[in-house]
Order: C-alpha cells, then structure tokens, then sequence
C-alpha cells in the first residue's frame, strides 16, 4: 500500500454559507510538493443520502428539479442531506418523502460512493427503498419536484436523455439492477 503524502499546511482560501475551499500543501514519499485545494464540508459530517425508490419491480422513481450547477431541470434519484443525529435510513426515508410523496417500509443500504474524490471530501449513502406508500412531507425545495419512473431495463437510454447527466444516480441504478438481478428478483 502506498504511503499517503504529508500534509505540509492546510488553509481554508475561501468559504461561503455550503462550501470551504481548502488548500493542502502536500509533499509525496518521493520528495516531490504540490499544492491542492478541494472543496470541504462546512463541517457538519453527516453526510447525504441518494435513494432508489422501487415503484415495482423494474421501475425506479426519479425527480426532476432544478440544478444551479448545471443551470437546467435535471431528472435524478432522490437525495438529500442527513440531520445532526439522524440514522442514514430514516433519513433516506425522510428525503423521499419530501422529494416523491412516497416512504418505504423496505430500506437497505447499499453502498457509499465517493461525489469527486480528487477534489470533494463529500460521500452519499446509497440505499435501496421498496415496498412504497403514499406520503408526504414538506421539504426545502422551492417548488414541487416532477416525479417520473425508469425501467431498470432500459439504463442504455436513460443516458442519452438529455435532461440526465448525473454519474452518481447512474451507478445506483445499476448497482440496484445487477443486486436485484443477482437475488432473482429482476431480468432483463
């Protein structure tokens, strides 16, 4: 295994209400320095939660919101942040709700993907969501989010849709199809 390079200063270079950009002064086991920034958490630590929510055996539900990144309506899976305290289930569960109108009495998780490990320290818990009723709660998003389904079978075409772009929901997706393909529940 490789050794991790030494951090030689680390700076907090700008910040706002989201988001720290850090600066790390590293030096690798070669002797070689670099300077790298990433951008931070503002501290909080309790991560986030992407959920694939099961309407039926091949369908996904996904939501169409805004996205000040990409400065369009994209369609994605469920997400949000977890609560000082909260268990990354209930949250998972919370999120849904405020997101699709729908809770699950069925909640796994999965995985914990990394968002861009070269420059963000954020993870997301992916957790698999079935056996679906209707609820809802109120959230903070600023308008009410379309919700819309996928085939499990149909991932190929999700990626040319033009108001799909989000790596992260992909890989659930799929990560989801070939579990449930594995258990026996889902074939092509």
């Amino acid at each position: 295994m490789r050794q991790k390079p030494t951090v030689l200063a680390s700076e907090i270079v700008a910040s706002s209400r989201l988001f720290r950009v850090e600066q790390l002064q590293l030096r690798f086991a070669n002797g070689v320095e670099r300077t790298y920034e990433r951008l931070a958490s503002k501290g909080t630590g309790y991560g986030a939660v992407m959920i694939v929510a099961m309407a039926d055996a091949r369908h996904a539900l996904l939501v169409e919101e805004y996205c000040a990144g990409t400065d369009d309506y994209q369609i994605s899976l469920p997400k949000g942040l977890i609560e000082p305290g909260e268990d990354v289930l209930v949250a998972a569960n919370r999120e849904l709700m405020e997101e699709a109108g729908f809770g699950a009495h069925q909640l796994e998780l999965l995985a914990e993907l990394s968002l861009s490990p070269g420059y963000m320290s954020q993870k997301i818990q992916v957790v698999l969501a079935r056996d679906l009723y209707a609820q809802s709660l109120p959230g903070d998003e600023p308008e009410p989010l379309r919700v819309d389904q996928v085939d499990l079978g149909e991932l190929s075409a999700l990626v040319e849709h033009p108001q799909f772009s989000e790596g992260r929901a992909l890989a659930a997706l799929y990560l989801v199809r070939d579990l449930l393909t594995q258990r026996g529940e889902f074939t092509l």
